[in-house]
This record gives structure tokens, sequence and C-alpha cells, in this order.
């Protein structure tokens, strides 16, 4: 009897923490304090004298403030029968992108975070519109057929164009298409993919050359000079 009592009472508190997760209000939607301390994939944020742990990615880790400091991260809260875990990032990008992920089947949070753990928010949209799963399953505990499902189920989803990602959003300004607007750019990508390079990795480099030497978007040539340094 006395064990069915405990069960029970797990079960309600369960059910009332569901309630404030999932119902009307959110419960932790991040935790602001300070840090008291950083193992592997989690982070003790001291708030107001309550040490809570918060699970992180690799990346996430990778980007904290020293032993001390303020932190503020945002929140995904997992509740099931016998845990309660708190899934944390730097940006609410990121914590958006997670969401995302875990929607996918067989992708649970621990999954999201080893996607997150070795791609960025921007590197991962980017794998995700090429269709890069090459990248994607790069994540441990990530397949290929998994990576697939996620560029399958999630390429509609971001938000974010391709010409967005390549700097070309004014092609829309002048009414020109993207291929019209900019050829230059879609010439240097085909370039880089024929020479081995993934569509995602491409891109972000025909990206970040853009964003520094515009002048560029209109000679193919030194569009691919220029792209191929950023590889290196």
């Amino acid at each position: 009897m006395q064990a069915l009592h405990i069960l029970l009472e797990r079960k309600r508190v369960i059910d009332a923490l569901k309630f404030l997760i999932w119902g009307e209000k959110v419960l932790f939607a991040y935790v602001n304090g300070i840090l008291e301390s950083v193992e592997e994939g989690v982070a003790v944020v001291d708030v107001n004298g309550f040490g809570v742990n918060v699970y992180i990615s690799g990346s996430t880790m990778d980007r904290l403030p020293g032993i001390g400091e303020a932190i503020k991260l945002y929140t995904y809260t997992n509740v099931k029968e016998d845990a309660f875990n708190l899934f944390g990032f730097l940006s609410k990008d990121e914590l958006s992108l997670f969401k995302m992920l875990i929607t996918i089947n067989g992708i649970g949070p621990k999954g999201g975070l080893s996607i997150m753990s070795v791609m960025a928010p921007d590197d991962l949209r980017f794998a995700i519109i090429a269709g890069d799963t090459k990248s994607i399953s790069s994540a441990p505990g990530i397949g290929k057929k998994t990576a697939e499902r996620i560029v399958l189920e999630l390429k509609d989803k971001i938000k974010v164009s391709e010409d967005d990602m390549l700097g070309g959003s004014d092609a829309s300004l002048t009414g020109a298409s993207s291929d019209e607007a900019f050829p230059a750019r879609d010439e240097a990508v085909e370039a880089l993919v024929a020479l081995g390079y993934n569509s995602a990795a491409a891109m972000k480099a025909v990206r970040k050359v853009l964003s520094t030497k515009p002048e560029a978007a209109d000679d193919t040539e030194m569009l691919l000079k220029l792209a191929l340094k950023e590889m290196f």
C-alpha cells in the first residue's frame, strides 16, 4: 500500500508539473543566475541560492562565461515519469532549432543536443536546405536515415531561405529572379561542390565572402578564389 501511495503521489506531482509547462504557464522559459560549475554536458547555475542542473550542448559549453560570472540560458523543459530535465541554450535561435529537431520521430532531447553540439544554427540551416545529410549524420547517434528525415521534415519549415543566407535577399527589390540577379554566386557554389566540398560548406563560404566583399557578387572568378580561402 505504501508503494502504491508513493507512485500515486509521484504521478500527481508529475501531472501538476505538466500542467505548469504545457498548460496556461510555461515553467522555466530561461534560467538566469551565476555559473557555479560545468561538467561534461551539464552546467550548474546558481539561482538565488538554488543550484539548477541544465543540460547543454558541446557548442554551448565552449561559449560559456567563466565560473562565477552571470549567465542566462533559454531552456526547454522535458518531463517524464522518472525525470525532470532542463536543456539550455545561449540564444533563442538555438532553442528554436532544438525544438524543431525534437519534433522529428526518433530524435529526443539528447539527440537534439548531439546535433547542436556539432553544428551551429546557420550551419544546420544550410545543411537542411542543401540536403546535406552527411554533415547532419556526423553528430554522434544520428544515422543517415535520421538525417534524411530531418531534411525531409524540416526543409519547408526553415524560415530563412537560401537566398537570404547567401546575401541575395536584394533580388526581390530589383524584381529579378535569383538565377538572373546572382549568377556568379550560384556558379561559385556549384564550382565548390564540383571540387568536392559539401553544399552547406560551399554556401556558407560564399555568403561570408559576399558579406565582406559585395563587389565580388558580379565576378565568379574572384568570388570562387575568395570562397576557397574561406574553406581553409
